[in-house]
């Protein structure tokens, strides 16, 4: 399902199916368990255009089926409902929330059900009739409940589900990039030689002596500059002999961009085989 999302919007894409399929398997998880007959009949019934069927009871025969039917309906309803969002939401970034104060008037934190409502109303109907089916919400536009019916607990309408949904995953998106101390902990190996034994040291990927350049000449945002790279004192050396500052900011201010270039590959190959630091750094002086 994730073919169809634009590489530009993957990443948002990714985020938001992680924060709607925490809600999804915690419905079904708290459904009641329904006869296989049952559930045999309702497959037979099911039309080939709607959404792939979770499974709500466990399977002895097969578990591993159960996990990806549960995938494949999760993916599905993923898509089809970020696809909806208007197109400012789905390219969502710190950088846009913070410079763009309209977006933030419009989605105010954290969304309620009335104010997310608008969003679906061009969504395809299969969609909650879907959600309705496996009773993950309980009441759609088209199908309201009785109005003599007494249920133990509120109804639960599209809205209501994907309410902390759009907030959990706007709040994931507008977050500020960390600290460069405090990614350090996730990074147990060079970025560049891989070698996880050796002592690292960030490196400014847009170094600091070109940010007001930088940010004055429009080649990167002042948010991006304090993204950095963790790497060993050799390749840290390496990468400031390679190119000098305002060609590290212009043209490598990403490990994937400084991997591109042969000759850093090579210096990565050779180094990743030495485990003499101090032989290293005399190499490089020489080289």
């Amino acid at each position: 399902m994730a073919s169809n999302i634009p590489d530009e919007e993957l990443s948002n894409y990714e985020t938001f199916r992680d924060t709607l399929s925490v809600v999804l398997v915690q419905r079904l998880s708290q459904l009641p368990a329904k006869p296989n007959k049952a559930k045999s009949s309702r497959r037979s019934k099911r039309p080939h255009t709607t959404a792939p069927e979770p499974t709500t009871t466990p399977e002895p025969s097969n578990p591993s089926s159960d996990a990806e039917d549960l995938s494949e309906f999760i993916d599905y309803i993923a898509t089809e409902i970020f696809t909806t969002l208007p197109s400012p939401l789905r390219t969502l970034s710190h950088h846009t929330w913070t410079t763009t104060p309209a977006l933030q008037t419009t989605y105010p934190l954290p969304l309620t059900a009335d104010s997310t409502a608008p969003l679906f109303t061009s969504l395809d109907p299969s969609i909650p009739d879907s959600l309705l089916a496996y009773s993950i919400i309980t009441s759609t536009p088209t199908t309201p409940l009785p109005l003599d019916s007494k249920p133990s607990t509120p109804p639960i309408s599209l809205p209501d589900l994907l309410a902390p949904v759009l907030t959990s995953y706007l709040t994931a998106c507008t977050t500020p990039p960390p600290p460069p101390s405090s990614t350090k902990s996730t990074t147990t190996a060079c970025e560049i030689c891989q070698r996880d034994w050796i002592n690292l040291t960030y490196h400014h990927l847009i170094p600091r002596f070109v940010h007001a350049k930088v940010v004055k000449r429009g080649w990167h945002r002042a948010d991006e500059l304090q993204n950095v790279a963790w790497l060993c004192g050799a390749c840290h050396r390496f990468v400031h002999q390679f190119a000098n500052h305002e060609d590290l900011a212009r043209r490598y201010y990403t490990v994937d961009l400084l991997l591109a270039e042969e000759e850093v590959v090579r210096w990565a190959e050779w180094v990743g085989r030495l485990r003499c630091e101090w032989f290293i750094f005399v190499s490089v002086v020489v080289l």
